[in-house]
């Protein structure tokens, strides 16, 4: 990769960070930062790569604590946020690599439902099964609540958001 290449990678990376921590310091309620969040990790993939995409992913949670968006109670739940961003970002990467399936079209919905869902299950296993047996107390059911199916519709939601994303970016080239 050329230096003009990483620059703009490093540019295009720092950017999606500025404009994460931008969408959670607004302050607006999760079924608006949820799809936008998701939105950026999903584009992530096409405007910087998986690698730098998970770079994002990781960061966001933590952001998200800080900024209090994800409250102090669920502070045991950062890694496990943290690697349910990794594994949507993968999965969505895998799908768009695929070479079989022509249409991107296909790929794309596939992967945003497949990322979205094995997200939501990763998130699901923890609060049910991770989190009492590591730190020896349950989630409140209300929360547990919060972090299932809410997980869902928000990356749905923001896959939607990016597709359209990405074909704005295609149309333009960048």
């Amino acid at each position: 990769m050329s230096f003009t290449n990483r620059s703009i990678l490093l540019a295009r990376t720092g950017l999606l960070i500025a404009l994460t921590l931008m969408i959670q310091t607004v302050g607006f309620t999760q079924f608006i930062t949820g799809p936008a969040i998701n939105a950026i990790l999903f584009l992530s993939v096409d405007m910087v790569g998986w690698r730098a995409g998970c770079i994002i992913g990781i960061l966001t949670p933590v952001a998200a604590l800080i900024r209090g968006h994800l409250p102090p109670l669920l502070a045991p739940m950062l890694p496990f946020i943290m690697m349910g961003n990794v594994i949507l970002i993968c999965t969505f990467a895998f799908f768009r690599s695929i070479t079989l399936i022509k249409n991107d079209k296909i790929k794309t919905f596939s992967g945003i439902i497949t990322a979205a869902l094995l997200k939501t299950v990763w998130i699901w296993l923890a609060v049910r099964w991770t989190v009492p047996i590591i730190f020896g107390k349950t989630m409140p059911p209300a929360i547990a609540t919060a972090m299932t199916l809410p997980q869902f519709i928000t990356a749905l939601i923001g896959g939607v958001i990016a597709w359209a994303g990405i074909k704005i970016l295609k149309k333009r080239d960048l």
